[in-house]
């Protein structure tokens, strides 16, 4: 089966030479993946919170994710009084069924984990500027073993901000950015199939080289009926 899949990944013009560039990899990515990527995404998973290297706390969180840009994260139960929403650019903490914090500013991960491929190619070009990524920068390397394209980087080490794809899969791997004077790194490993597309199901956070979070997602489901309500803001406790 992966040998058929490297070959359907030749035969789309997949870059694999050190004179590619990061626009051209994205175009590579979104031309395989945009007419057949999953609509929706339902899981739960098991949460690790850690400080100073030491876990804290473990948790269960429910997911539900509309692409581009809605994602509702329901914790310690389906349906819950306490979680978070993210909706388009806009960030809401609920607790007890009420909004407690209400902040400007998306999840990214969103966006380059699938949420690309629900807009216009012009669109995500100008996304990844919006969220500072150099895409005039580029190299190849290899993580985990593995080849990699680094999109937003011209050399391993430079203290820029960078999203490293699998050269086979075409999914992201990982991603470090350096915004604000704090290095922020997040791995995105074990995907499985899913829905002719891919999805991770390990995802390990860190701030400046300390683990903060690692997420492990269970019951996966793409494309199932979402009740867009549960993203409205007003609609929380109702």
């Amino acid at each position: 089966m992966m040998k058929i899949l490297s070959i359907l990944l030749l035969l789309t013009g997949l870059p694999t030479h050190q004179n590619a560039t990061s626009q051209q990899v994205l175009q590579t990515m979104y031309n395989r993946y945009h007419p057949h990527w999953r609509k929706s995404l339902t899981f739960n998973q098991t949460t690790e919170r850690y400080r100073n290297d030491s876990l804290i706390s473990t948790g269960t969180w429910y997911e539900t994710m509309v692409y581009p840009d809605l994602l509702r994260i329901d914790i310690g139960t389906e349906k819950s009084a306490n979680g978070i929403l993210f909706r388009r650019d806009s960030t809401y903490r609920f607790t007890n069924n009420k909004i407690t914090r209400a902040v400007k500013g998306e999840n990214e991960l969103i966006f380059f984990l699938g949420g690309m491929y629900a807009m216009s190619f012009d669109k995500v070009l100008t996304h990844f500027a919006d969220l500072h990524y150099d895409l005039s920068k580029y190299h190849t390397s290899t993580w985990k073993g593995k080849p990699v394209f680094v999109l937003g980087a011209d050399n391993d080490g430079d203290k820029v901000n960078q999203l490293w794809i699998d050269q086979e899969k075409l999914v992201a791997v990982r991603f470090i950015k350096y915004d604000g004077g704090t290095k922020e790194e997040g791995l995105f490993e074990q995907q499985i199939p899913l829905k002719d597309a891919w999805s991770e199901t390990k995802c390990s956070f860190y701030i400046n080289d300390k683990i903060l979070q690692v997420e492990t997602y269970r019951n996966l489901v793409a494309d199932s009926p979402v009740d867009m309500k549960i993203f409205e803001p007003t609609a929380i406790g109702k």
